[in-house]
């Protein structure tokens, strides 16, 4: 089979998939999900660094010891990051990957013919 036919099947295939009422629930799914959760973690980034720069005596103030509430907020970040990957995983496993899986099926199953 030349080139141009192999090219030509695949793009028969992708647009296939890209029509399906699952490819577009994908996308939807995958936006609310992304959409919310990034703001949020950016409003938490953005709300640590400005109080960094403009609330110098809240951040400076010491919890226990030498630990003030600056330090427990930016290791806070790394916390946040790593529950919303997890909240991510758990997510994708459950309403994303079903319909990914399938919609590849197809697209074998459409570049066969």
């Amino acid at each position: 089979m030349d080139e141009e036919a192999v090219h030509e099947r695949e793009a028969r295939a992708y647009q296939a998939v890209h029509d399906a009422s699952d490819f577009q629930e994908l996308k939807r799914r995958y936006k609310n999900f992304v959409v919310p959760w990034t703001i949020a973690f950016m409003t938490w980034y953005l709300a640590y660094v400005a109080c960094n720069n403009w609330a110098r005596d809240f951040m400076s103030h010491k919890l226990i010891g030498h630990i003030n509430v600056a330090l427990v907020f930016g290791l806070l970040q790394f916390v946040s990051t790593f529950a919303i990957a997890a909240i991510y995983g758990r997510f994708a496993n459950r309403k994303l990957d079903p319909l990914a899986s399938g919609l590849n099926a197809k697209y074998k199953r459409e570049r066969r013919r």
